[in-house]
Parts: C-alpha cells; structure tokens; sequence
C-alpha cells in the first residue's frame, strides 16, 4: 500500500518518493484548484525532505517553496525524524506558558484564602483515581484506541484507514530499536489477549461484544487496586479503616461505601 496524500478540508499533504513525483502531484494540484478558482497560499506551502539525496527545489508557477525540517500540521508538529517527540514538547510549553501567565493571580495576597483549598496530605495516585473515579491517563487512552480499531476493522477491506493500520512496510531500518508505533502498540495488548489480527477482525462485527471487549481492557498492563476486573477494593473511610471488600460489580461496592458512611455519620 502506498498513500499518495492526506486530505483534510483545504489541507492537503502530498507525499512522494521521488522529486519528480511530488513535482508532477503539486502541477496537478495547483492546476485543478485554478480551475475551480482556488489559489494555493505559497508561503503557507512548505516541503520536507526525510533521507533523500535530490535537492531540487519544488516549485508552483516559477516560484520555489520553502524547505523546512520541520511543519505543523492539522495543529500537530511533524518533523523529519517522525515521531510525536517534538509535538509533545510543544504541547507541554503552551501548557506551561498558560500556567506561568497566572502566576500572579496564584501569587496574589488579594484573593481570600476561603477561594482555596488545602491538601494537607499527599495521596497516592492510586488512591486519588479511586476518590475521584477515574481511570489512570494511560488506561483511558488504550480504551479511546480500542474503540477506534474496532471501528477501523469493520470498515471495507480496501479502506485507506484499514490498509494503513494492518500495514506493514517493508525495506531495511537504521539500528538500534525501532520507534513504537500504533500497530506495535496494539500487538502488545494483542499477546496478551491471546489474539491476532483475523480474530479481532472477525469480533469487531458484533458491536456488542466489542464493547464487552474494550470494557475489560482495564486489567491488561495494569496493576490498580481499584480497577474493576480485581477481587478486592479498598475503601478508606471517614475513620481511616481500610476494609477490604470482596466484589463482583462496581455498583454493588459503591451502595456498600455510601452503607458504610451512613451509619457512622448516625453512629
């Protein structure tokens, strides 16, 4: 399989393996846009070159585009190493430099101290998901994942989105150990499901159960205490007791928790 470009609203990205190539699909593209009266954005229009011995330049109407090394992409930074290494770096700066501009509202000696709170005791994070009842980052993305694969497999098999996923390119790699990837990620979960790509395949049809499927995922690669699939469940009460609380379902643990504190709200 080979994708020849990306499509998304007016963003397109083009992608060849020869400088020829790209020159050829850009002509056809700035000719087809003329002709419905588009114009491509010149200084909006970059090229980036991974492993590649031509320098040539890729032109529109005479006019050279910009080599970079790296270009943001439906909001994502792409680079020529690959990866999201760079977009999440970037990612994690905006998010500090949100942060920073609030510095003095957090610094503020103006603001009353009844518009704060106080976390007098650090917690585990373990206990915080269970106060809070949440799911750990990780486990909540393998979730979001799952649900889009089986979405993915139930599409026809001539689909880009489901060649691509089952792709496996060929040809030699550097050294050393290859990056992780989607497909590398899922075959992990995958051994230990004790499955393969025709199996889940085959599951994916029945909606249902692949929903079944994805709602046991909390057990795999996780070591939680309070995950659901576990024998036991700790509680910490208002009176710091730990109980331990033999279970089979969520909703029966949580109508024993809110037992617990009424009585010793009444006690």
């Amino acid at each position: 399989m080979q994708l020849d470009d990306l499509d998304f609203a007016d963003d397109l990205a083009l992608i060849s393996q020869t400088q020829q190539q790209m020159q050829e699909k850009t002509n056809s593209v700035a000719a087809a846009s003329a002709a419905v009266g588009l114009n491509i954005h010149k200084g909006k229009s970059k090229v980036l070159r991974y492993n590649t011995a031509s320098t040539d330049p890729i032109t529109i109407d005479g006019e050279d585009l910009e080599n970079v090394k790296s270009f943001t992409y439906l909001s994502s930074i792409i680079d020529e190493h690959g990866g999201s290494d760079a977009d999440v770096k970037a990612r994690i700066g905006k998010a500090r430099a949100a942060y920073l501009q609030l510095r003095n509202v957090w610094n503020s000696k103006q603001l009353s101290t009844n518009t704060k709170i106080r976390w007098p005791d650090t917690i585990s994070n373990n206990v915080l998901w269970e106060r809070t009842n949440q799911i750990p980052a990780e486990e909540e993305i393998g979730k979001k994942r799952w649900k889009w694969i089986g979405h993915t497999l139930r599409k026809a098999p001539n689909c880009v989105t489901q060649q691509a996923l089952t792709w496996n390119p060929q040809g030699q790699r550097k050294r050393g150990r290859p990056k992780n990837t989607l497909r590398r990620e899922t075959e992990i979960d995958m051994k230990k499901m004790n499955k393969n790509w025709m199996e889940l395949e085959k599951e994916a049809q029945d909606r249902v159960g692949w929903r079944m499927l994805v709602g046991g995922l909390c057990s795999i690669g996780s070591n939680r205490r309070n995950c659901p699939t576990y024998n036991e469940l700790y509680i910490e009460t208002h009176i710091n007791r730990k109980i331990i609380i033999e279970h089979t379902e969520l909703k029966t643990i949580v109508n024993q928790y809110q037992n617990l504190q009424y009585k010793h709200q009444n006690s």
